[in-house]
């Protein structure tokens, strides 16, 4: 119990610093990706920021292994924090997190459970479309016979790929960039499920409300 109060301690200090360093990191790999014209120095400088903030990611997430007190047990039971260690791309992802962190200090979130979900949802559309098309760009734009060639195009792909539509017109031909083309499905179908299902809830929820709202009809006859 100790050690639980301790690993909840450390997570509410560390939500913002980690949740700016998740954004120093997209940035750092952004700048490096597509600014084409920045100079060596520049380049260099946005590889130390992006290298110093995954080292800072190892930290957290050892810290956080440690004071769990659980083992090995704790890759298995926090997998998606390995995967963000392993994939540190994903893991601005993780920002729309630190609301839900900083909330726990004042007792209870503001905002109801539905909106909750739609708008981490639609935040985790917004960062997770973002470094995917960044991603594939990345491996892809090089590429012999590569159809995503530009960062407009890795953009368009990763719309079209996140709402489940796939027109097909651009697709990634290297493997690692259908890898993550299967990465971003899974998402897609995920939090489109997820949005789905709250948005279909909360209608649900205000059309029974307003029958038990509404006064009850008369008997006929009655004056």
């Amino acid at each position: 119990m100790h050690d639980d109060s301790r690993l909840t301690e450390w997570e509410q200090r560390t939500a913002l610093p980690l949740a700016v360093g998740s954004l120093l990191f997209l940035g750092s790999y952004a700048a490096r990706i597509l600014g084409d014209g920045l100079s060596a120095p520049w380049r260099e400088l946005c590889l130390a920021v992006t290298g110093a903030v995954w080292a800072l990611f190892v930290v957290d997430y050892v810290v956080r292994w440690r004071l769990s007190g659980q083992g090995p047990a704790f890759v298995r039971r926090h997998w998606l924090d390995t995967v963000v260690v392993v994939l540190p791309l994903l893991r601005p992802v993780r920002v729309v997190r630190t609301y839900e962190v900083v909330q726990r200090r004042r007792g209870r979130p503001r905002l109801a459970l539905h909106l909750r979900v739609i708008v981490y949802a639609g935040l985790s559309v917004s960062l997770l479309g973002f470094t995917g098309a960044l991603a594939v760009y990345h491996h892809e734009h090089a590429a012999p016979h590569a159809t995503i060639r530009t960062f407009g195009d890795a953009v368009w792909w990763t719309c079209a790929t996140l709402a489940t539509v796939g027109y097909g017109d651009v697709a990634p031909v290297t493997p690692l960039g259908r890898v993550i083309a299967v990465g971003m499905m899974a998402c897609g179908l995920a939090l489109l499920g997820a949005v789905t299902g709250s948005f279909s809830s909360w209608l649900i929820q205000v059309f029974s409300r307003e029958d038990d709202e509404r006064p009850p009809g008369r008997t006929p006859g009655a004056s």
